[in-house]
């Protein structure tokens, strides 16, 4: 496992009981490569067994982007997201994480929450997001698709017709809908996101971190089930990425340029 020393994707640091993650690549809008999922395992980690922490925040360096997904520049120069401590993409790994650790998560939401960097912070505990925050998915824009937690725990959250509307549309929205259909828990300015997710944090760290824990496994034991259908939709996802319909996706967006897909179009 990556040491905290070793850290160049990530910042992570603890504060008050509050162990708090950042994901620090900003010039590429905080978007994940390899090396930053394996950072995230490790941070996540290090925060489930410090029993000095009650609870996490993530979030992204900078005012830009909160997370943007898996990195399409490096997607389309490696052929995958660049390498890694077992060969493997552990994004699958992270989700579980996220609800496995027995603290609750509370993401900061600062700028854009696109693609797979939107499925973090829905699956989050609680999600705080600035009023620039911006919300949405790209997958099938861009040759990829989240068939587990990043759409069927997304209509838990938002509902069927919200969660069709969000990824077939591929569109954004704004911090105020968010909070609208309870996509997020409250909405702040810029300057105060941190001071907020803070105080979030810290009340959260004062409390029994037994109820806390056994509260959040009850949370989520009632779509657990989603993790087998997640396993199946990865395995989908993994074939669908190799194929020319895909990197139509990924080419478009590294060209700047609509992508063609009538040619995949079968009945």
């Amino acid at each position: 496992m990556i040491s905290i020393k070793d850290f160049t994707d990530i910042n992570y640091v603890i504060d008050s009981g509050v162990g708090i993650i950042t994901i620090n690549r900003p010039d590429r809008y905080n978007a994940l490569r390899g090396r930053t999922v394996d950072e995230l395992l490790a941070a996540f980690k290090y925060a489930w067994v410090d029993q000095e922490i009650g609870a996490v925040i993530l979030t992204g360096a900078g005012e830009k982007a909160f997370c943007t997904g898996g990195d399409q520049k490096e997607r389309a120069t490696t052929g995958n997201y660049g390498e890694t401590e077992t060969g493997m993409f552990e994004i699958e790994s992270l989700h579980k994480i996220i609800r496995a650790i027995p603290k609750p998560v509370i993401a900061a939401v600062n700028g854009f929450a696109i693609g797979g960097g939107h499925v973090l912070h829905v699956l989050a505990d609680l999600s705080i997001a600035s009023t620039n925050a911006k919300f949405g998915q790209v997958g099938p824009r861009v040759g990829s698709f989240d068939a587990g937690f990043g759409s069927a725990y997304l209509a838990r959250v938002v509902g069927e017709k919200r969660a069709r509307e969000i990824w077939f549309l591929c569109e954004q929205y704004d911090a105020e809908t968010a909070e609208r259909w309870g996509l997020v828990n409250k909405v702040v300015t810029p300057e105060n996101l941190m001071s907020a997710s803070m105080e979030w944090a810290k009340k959260v760290a004062a409390l029994s971190p037994t109820a806390i824990k056994t509260l959040k496994h009850s949370f989520n034991a009632d779509s657990d089930h989603i993790i087998g259908i997640q396993s199946l939709a990865f395995d989908v996802l993994d074939l669908y990425t190799k194929s020319d319909e895909s990197k139509e996706g990924g080419a478009a967006f590294n060209e700047k340029r609509a992508p063609d897909y009538s040619k995949f179009r079968k009945n």
